[in-house]
């Protein structure tokens, strides 16, 4: 027994088993490493966080510079936001979903993380099992355990093009099932559901009674002609056991801001924004003005960001399928490729035979100075995430890297 674990009724653990069994988020623990790599000076390209490399844009960055010089923004305000906010979410969330909600049906947390666990805190007592497909991503099952749930999950590979089927779904499904989470597009495999195949997991919720907390945080981020929709949209009768997470961290280069917010029944929301009040209080209200600026303003900024972000997804995947031994399907949204690495495995390079996908993107790191997030991190081994979400002479020189390894 290390000194950092607990069991209970231990005496004198210094780390509650709770927290104690909480993994590091891979995705910034990648991030944090390639950036330390290249403050020691090595030409590290990180292809890790998800995070777009534009400035966030600039009458968003003015709502900020304007809401710090007014005084009522220093003081507090209300735990579950700012009633504009609220407002310009609904409107917001009308606009590009279609979705009609209240006002007090919207809580804004501290980025989209905060709004996965809140909602799960809520909605979960201990023992509840929740179905997670897989690939997921990384924070997902960690905010359900901290919440006192179970996650029980549903792996889509490559051959399904990373969608789970209401058969895969039926058949996770326990007595203790309560809530499916949902993600899409999705984060890591770029998948998108189709609205067919929206609706028919909507109505199998439905019939069995089960809630589901959608995130929509890529929602603007979907190529080829694709549209997303909504879930409570697709089938009506689940909004009153929908919980929707969204934010403007992905779609307006927001990622620093840390505003997210959920919608969902009312009193579901209420709960909640009591949780809140004791957590964090408010969010920031300088960021929250600023991301009334950001969801009250037209999609220009978000329409060049996504043009970007198509030509480097069909330049990582041409470059990725030049490498014998990598298999990368062409996402449909978010800004990720997941290709399979399976062919990698096994294979000696530079003195290194990796067995595993985490084994083999420490080995990519090391000898290329790639930092990618292997797919253990996700619940799927045997693939690598690659963020197209960087410079596209970074993403040349980052994959031509990887090409010369593995030649």
């Amino acid at each position: 027994m290390t000194e950092t674990s607990s069991s209970p009724g231990q005496a004198g653990a210094r780390v509650s088993a709770r927290i104690g069994g909480i993994a590091e988020s891979a995705t910034l623990a990648v991030d944090a490493k390639a950036k330390a790599l290249k403050a020691a000076g090595r030409p590290v390209i990180g292809f890790g966080a998800g995070e777009p490399d534009f400035p966030t844009p600039d009458y968003i960055v003015e709502a900020a510079v304007e809401a710090c010089r007014d005084t009522r923004n220093h003081r507090y305000t209300p735990a579950g936001g700012l009633p504009e906010l609220k407002q310009a979410i609904v409107e917001k969330t009308r606009r590009d979903s279609g979705y009609e909600v209240e006002a007090a049906q919207v809580l804004v947390t501290n980025g989209g993380k905060q709004a996965i666990y809140e909602g799960f805190a809520t909605m979960l007592d201990p023992g509840d099992e929740v179905i997670v497909p897989a690939p997921y991503w990384t924070t997902y099952p960690e905010a359900i355990r901290l919440a006192g749930g179970v996650p029980g999950e549903v792996l889509a590979d490559e051959t399904q093009d990373y969608k789970v089927s209401v058969e895969q779904l039926e058949a996770a499904r326990t007595e203790k099932t309560k809530v499916l989470l949902f993600n899409s597009p999705s984060n890591p495999t770029g998948a998108v559901y189709s609205a067919a195949e929206v609706e028919a997991i909507g109505r199998w919720l439905l019939a069995h009674d089960l809630w589901v907390m959608t995130d929509e945080i890529y929602e603007h981020l979907v190529y080829d002609g694709l549209e997303t929709v909504s879930l409570p949209v697709a089938v009506p009768e689940l909004a009153d056991r929908c919980v929707v997470v969204n934010g403007v961290a992905k779609t307006y280069a927001m990622t620093g801001w840390r505003v997210g917010w959920l919608i969902g029944p009312k009193d579901v929301v209420k709960a909640a924004t009591n949780l809140q009040s004791h957590a964090t209080s408010n969010v920031s209200n300088v960021a929250q003005r600023a991301a009334i600026a950001a969801v009250s303003g037209d999609l220009s900024a978000v329409a060049e960001m996504k043009t970007a972000f198509d030509r480097r997804r069909r330049l990582i995947v041409s470059m990725l399928n030049e490498i014998d031994g990598l298999v990368c399907p062409e996402p449909q949204g978010a800004f990720y490729a997941y290709p399979s690495v399976k062919g990698l495995l096994g294979r000696t390079v530079d003195g290194v035979t990796p067995q595993t996908s985490a084994e083999l993107a420490a080995l990519v790191l090391d000898k290329a100075e790639v930092a990618a997030v292997p797919g253990e991190a996700f619940g799927s081994p045997g693939y690598l995430r690659f963020s197209y979400a960087l410079g596209d002479d970074d993403l040349v020189e980052g994959i031509t890297r990887l090409q010369k390894l593995f030649a």
